[in-house]
C-alpha cells in the first residue's frame, strides 16, 4: 500500500448510510437507548456547578432520571432517583443544594446517606429477611473529566471513559480545561434523529452551502474538506500557503469568532501547532463533543427525546479573569458559534423531514463523508 492510500482519508469504494427506519422507529428508538444511551458516558455539566458540598443536579436520559451530588467530603456520587422501597422519585428538584446531609424519600421516608447506602426506615420493624445493607441507591458511574462530569448508568460495569475516547483522551493537556468557567450558554430542540445531527458534524460536503460565514474563516471548508488529508491530491498541497489546501484559519485569524480574533488572552501553554491549528476536537459519542480553541473552549451536547427530537445544548468556557474583565466581550465567539449550531440544526431538520418518503431506504455516502461512515459504523458495533 502506497504512503498516500496510508494518509488519504477518503472512502475509496461505495459505502450505504444506515437503514432509514433506525431515525424515526420507536421500537429501534427504544433499543438504542438501552444499548447506547444507557451504557456510555453522558455529559451533565461542569465541576464547578457542583462546586459546593450537598450541590445536586438530576439528569433525564431516556426514561432514566440520575441523581448527581456532591458529597460534603467532596467526591462526586451518582445514583438512579429511585428509592428502593417502592420506587418513588427521591429528587424532585432539576438543580440546587440538599437542605440535610442525608437523602430522604418524599413518599415513604426512606432515608439514604450521601454514599447511597439505606440508613433508614419509617417502619417499626423490618422483616426478618430483610437487609438494609442489600437495599442501597442503584449506583450509576461518574467521573470530573477535565472538569466535565459524566455520568454512566451501567454503573461498576462502565468503561473508563478515556478508553472510551480512545486517541483524544490527553488531546487537551496544554488546555487549563479543569479550571474555565461557563461564560455563555445555548440550547435548542430540533425536530431529528440524534444520529443526524452526529452525521452532520462528521462531514464538510455540506459547509460551503450552508456554513458561508465559517468557511470563509477556514478556507479548506469551502472545498468540501475537513483536513488536507480528505483531498486525494493531500501530498502535493501540504507546503502550500495557501489555508484552502493546507487547512487551518484564514489568514490572520486566530480563533472562531465572528472577525477571527481571540476573545482576551490566549491559553498560554499550547503549542505552536495548537495554536496554528486553532481549533483541536475530542469526540465523546454518543453525548458531545468538546473543542478547544487558543481562547476558549466549548462543550457541545446531544441529547435525545425522541426518535424526531434532540436537544443540543452548548456551553462557552472561558478563562476567569477573560470573564472578570470589563473591557473583554465574549460575544463574538458566542454569537459566531449560534449561527453554525442554528444552520447545522436546520439542515438536521430537512435531512430528517425527507427521510420520510417511502421509497427511501437507504442512501450513498461519498469518498468525503469517511467519519460519517466511521460514525455508523460505530452505531453498528453499540447495536451488535
Amino acid at each position: 500500500m502506497s504512503k498516500q492510500e496510508l494518509r488519504y482519508n477518503g472512502l475509496t469504494e461505495l459505502k450505504e448510510t444506515l437503514p432509514v427506519d433506525w431515525y424515526f422507529d420507536p421500537a429501534h428508538y427504544q433499543r438504542e437507548l438501552e444499548v447506547i444511551w444507557y451504557k456510555n458516558w453522558v455529559y451533565v455539566c461542569r465541576a464547578d456547578a457542583l462546586a459546593q458540598p450537598r450541590a445536586f443536579r438530576t439528569q433525564q436520559i431516556g426514561s432514566q432520571n440520575i441523581l448527581v451530588l456532591r458529597t460534603e467530603e467532596g467526591s462526586l456520587q451518582a445514583f438512579h432517583n429511585t428509592c428502593r422501597h417502592r420506587g418513588s422519585v427521591l429528587v424532585t428538584e432539576t438543580e440546587g443544594v440538599m437542605r440535610s446531609k442525608n437523602i430522604m424519600c418524599p413518599y415513604h421516608n426512606w432515608t439514604y446517606n450521601q454514599q447511597g447506602e439505606l440508613i433508614r426506615t419509617p417502619s417499626k420493624q423490618c422483616p426478618s429477611a430483610f437487609n438494609m445493607a442489600e437495599h442501597s441507591l442503584y449506583d450509576v458511574a461518574v467521573v470530573d473529566w477535565n472538569g466535565f462530569v459524566f455520568v454512566n448508568l451501567a454503573g461498576q460495569d462502565a468503561q473508563a471513559i478515556e478508553q472510551c475516547i480512545g486517541a483524544g483522551a490527553n488531546a487537551f493537556a496544554n488546555w487549563p480545561a479543569a479550571d474555565l468557567k461557563v461564560g455563555a450558554s445555548y440550547s435548542k430542540t430540533m425536530d431529528c434523529n440524534w444520529k443526524v445531527f452526529w452525521e452532520n458534524y462528521n462531514e464538510c460536503l455540506h459547509c460551503p452551502g450552508v456554513h458561508k460565514d465559517l468557511s470563509k474563516l477556514v478556507p479548506i471548508y469551502r472545498r468540501n474538506y475537513m483536513t488536507p488529508y480528505d483531498d486525494p491530491n493531500w501530498q502535493q498541497n501540504l507546503t502550500s500557503d495557501d489555508p484552502a489546501l493546507r487547512g487551518g484559519m484564514r489568514t490572520g485569524a486566530q480563533t472562531w469568532t465572528t472577525d477571527g480574533q481571540p476573545i482576551g488572552n490566549v491559553f498560554p501553554n499550547l503549542s505552536d501547532e495548537e495554536r496554528a491549528r486553532a481549533f483541536t476536537y475530542v469526540d465523546v459519542q454518543p453525548t458531545a463533543f468538546i473543542v478547544g480553541h487558543v481562547d476558549y473552549m466549548r462543550i457541545v451536547r446531544i441529547m435525545p427525546l425522541g426518535p424526531e427530537k434532540t436537544e443540543i445544548q452548548a456551553e462557552w468556557l472561558f478563562m476567569e479573569e477573560t470573564l472578570n474583565d470589563p473591557n473583554v466581550d465574549i460575544a463574538p465567539a458566542v454569537d459566531f458559534v449560534k449561527q453554525v449550531m442554528a444552520e447545522d440544526a436546520h439542515v438536521s431538520e430537512l435531512n430528517q423531514a425527507g427521510m420520510r418518503s417511502i421509497r427511501h431506504k437507504k442512501g450513498s455516502l461519498m469518498p468525503e463523508e469517511y467519519a460519517v461512515h466511521d460514525f455508523q459504523n460505530w452505531v453498528r458495533a453499540q447495536l451488535r
